[in-house]
């Protein structure tokens, strides 16, 4: 149950519209880091060369964040951001996640299928130049129109002209614009990554609580065009021993979203139609791959990336709508909310802008509850063949169009990420497609009827379980070069195709371009346009010392070692190697309590007082998975794997009473490189000259 502490900003909510920020609240961009708050926290002053070697030593990747911690390219992530691309490289006969990889013995440095890592070397404030596109008498149709044309023409600008990967940044809901310059790095191996066991041990139950015991780290290589090891200037160097209860601490890592400056009308519309179909979405789903998981240890081998990725979101979107259902939460939102409301209405100027946006925004709400789902469950599949096939057929009729007139993920400068994951020779498993296709038209049944016309469309007179099987057994998208075909053919080759995957994809393309476009005409608009106008106000009142929501760009976040209490329980800032065998012993070493082999046996050999996993107040959300957690002198003390339960609503509303972010300490990483595991090679990598 979350800590009714979390919810009790009613009385401070009205500082918030202000655009104040308390204590060690935050997402920063790095073009405008709280320097003063934290001189006065803390004491410690950031310089810029701290700033940048930090940034220059951050890393994103495909699902969550990462840092270089060496001049050859080695980055330390989590193991469950690693965790795809060591499932990907098992096979029935070695299965890494259980094994381990790399474990006692060094193995070679294979590529993650589909994996890129980039790293921001510069960015651009280009708020002027958007703004300057936009006829002062546009609609907001027009406005939409003309923003998106000229942020693609400024990405694209930005690739030629640099040939690094460009994206266009959206900050304060459009009170800026950034394009933000990265260098990618394409092929990225993997190194080491311990037991899934031991990566997460404890398992759900231990899952989002603390004290925790996870060793939830792995190592991948970063490698250039000419296939050897990048050389990359700069990486964090591990400070053992480094953390004591108070130090402050500092987080460079990609949050992924949160919804802090939402309306009250948007938080809603999330508790009431958005989170509890994906809830059940994912609880029927997890249901369906247990069963195909208890058929044999193989197909449960084949399930587990996936499901541990479902079970996880299952979590966290309990814990987010319990928030959502605290009536103390929505109270104080909408104390926080009328502050800014009044603030407007007492200011012309302000009253002139965003006047009515707060029930533009709510009228559009009720809106979108009349599609959304159908909307979100055309948009997504969690079936390979089909997200490909889907892809493949939105591709042919994307390209032709003007770069500016696309779909945003079809846009010159998603391209090659795109490429990326389409012609990624990861495993795709005939029996488990076949359950995940299954289970997506048969939600389809469910949410639309069988006399709906999609339904229909797909199905034609078909079971679900036919069609599933038919998509399974027929298709050629298996292999990359058949899918790299279908896309250089174009609209031709698609409509050509009689691939059973692509006639699905095909059939449901035109139900879902019509959704997307009544949303983006009668919903997104309204929201971005009415969004901005809010954003716009706050940042009048407050400038750049507010920090913008969530976007998965990289931001510093800071605040200290620090334990917390749990009802009537205090819990310590960090865990040891004591806890983690206690925790075994105490459960007899049942799953998912028990330990790989070898581990016990060393236990001697281990200094059981290091610290294992420890916790702070620095803001964190998914997305931050992976980041490095640093100390004042910008050295590597953890890497961030989870939250606490009570920090699972502070996607909405601050807090750091109880809210804490969870690391795995380098310590424990350096403790079971040398001792557990016996890789002093690359413990000497990472460690440098501890």
């Amino acid at each position: 149950m979350l800590r009714r502490t979390l919810f009790a900003f009613v009385l401070v909510a009205t500082f918030f519209a202000a655009g104040a920020s308390f204590a060690d609240e935050g997402m920063w961009t790095f073009d405008s880091p709280p320097l003063e708050k934290i001189q006065k926290a803390y004491g410690v002053t950031l310089t810029p060369q701290w700033l940048d070697h930090v940034r220059l030593s951050s890393v994103r990747l495909n699902f969550g964040s990462a840092s270089f911690v060496s001049p050859n390219g080695l980055i330390a992530t989590n193991h469950h951001v690693a965790a795809k691309c060591v499932q990907d490289l098992s096979t029935e006969k070695t299965n890494y996640l259980a094994l381990g990889y790399g474990v006692r013995t060094k193995l070679p440095e294979k590529k993650c299928p589909g994996m890129e890592a980039l790293t921001l070397v510069g960015y651009d404030d280009v708020t002027h130049t958007v703004q300057a596109a936009i006829p002062a008498t546009a609609s907001d149709a027009e406005a939409a129109k003309a923003r998106r044309a000229a942020l693609a023409r400024l990405e694209k600008e930005c690739k030629d002209k640099t040939g690094l990967t460009c994206e266009a940044v959206t900050m304060h809901g459009g009170g800026q614009y950034w394009i933000y310059r990265y260098q990618t790095y394409r092929d990225v191996r993997l190194v080491f990554a311990p037991e899934m066991e031991l990566a997460f041990f404890g398992g759900d139950p231990d899952n989002f609580n603390y004290p925790r015991f996870c060793l939830d780290f792995a190592f991948l290589r970063a490698y250039d065009d000419h296939g050897q090891p990048a050389r990359t200037p700069n990486f964090l160097t591990p400070k053992l021993r480094g953390v004591k209860e108070g130090d402050p601490i500092f987080i460079s890592g990609h949050p992924g979203s949160s919804q802090r400056f939402y309306t009250v009308a948007q938080l809603e519309f999330f508790r009431d139609v958005s989170y509890p179909w994906r809830l059940a979405r994912w609880r029927r789903l997890d249901q369906r791959l247990t069963a195909y998981a208890q058929k044999s240890p193989e197909n449960a081998r084949r399930a587990m990336s996936t499901q541990f990725y479902i079970q996880n979101s299952i979590k966290a979107y309990k814990g987010n709508l319990a928030g959502l259902n605290d009536a103390k939460l929505l109270a104080a939102k909408r104390a926080e909310e009328d502050a800014l409301r009044r603030r407007v209405e007492a200011d012309p100027k302000l009253a002139q802008l965003a006047g009515g946006a707060w029930d533009q925004i709510a009228r559009v709400q009720k809106i979108y509850a009349q599609f959304a789902v159908r909307l979100r469950l055309l948009h997504y599949t969690p079936s390979r063949l089909l997200s490909v096939a889907s892809d493949i057929v939105r591709l042919g009729a994307e390209l032709p169009k003007p770069n500016d007139q696309r779909f945003e993920e079809y846009q010159d400068s998603n391209l090659d990420t795109l490429y990326d994951e389409l012609y990624a020779d990861e495993p795709v498993y005939a029996d488990l497609e076949e359950v995940l296709v299954g289970d997506f038209l048969a939600e389809m049944v469910a949410a639309f009827g069988a006399d709906d016309p999609a339904t229909k469309a797909v199905l034609r007179g078909r079971t679900p379980a036919e069609v599933a099987h038919e998509v399974v057994a027929g298709s050629k998208l298996y292999a990359p070069a058949d899918r790299k075909k279908l896309v250089e053919g174009g609209a031709k080759a698609v409509a050509a195709s009689d691939d059973p995957a692509i006639l699905v994809a095909a059939a449901l393309d035109p139900y879902y371009r019509a959704l997307r476009k009544r949303y983006e005409d009668e919903v997104k608009i309204v929201e971005e346009r009415a969004g901005q106008k809010i954003a716009q106000a706050r940042f009048a009142a407050g400038g750049n010392s507010v920090y913008p929501d969530a976007t998965f760009t990289l931001r510093l976040s800071y605040g200290h070692a620090a334990g917390y209490e749990s009802g009537a329980y205090a819990t310590p800032y960090r865990t040891t190697f004591y806890g983690l065998f206690n925790r075994y012993f105490s459960f007899d070493g049942r799953s998912p309590f028990s330990l790989p082999a070898g581990w016990v046996e060393r236990a001697g050999k281990l200094d059981l007082a290091t610290t294992f996993d420890m916790v702070d107040t620095a803001e964190t959300f998914g997305g931050n998975s992976g980041s490095p957690e640093i100390d004042k002198d910008g050295r590597l003390i953890g890497l961030v794997f989870d939250g606490n339960i009570e920090s699972l609503a502070i996607e909405f509303i601050y807090d750091d009473v109880a809210a804490r972010s969870v690391s795995v300490s380098v310590d424990a990483i350096a403790e079971a490189l040398r001792k557990v595991y016996g890789r002093d090679d690359l413990a000497t990598e990472f460690l440098g000259g501890e």
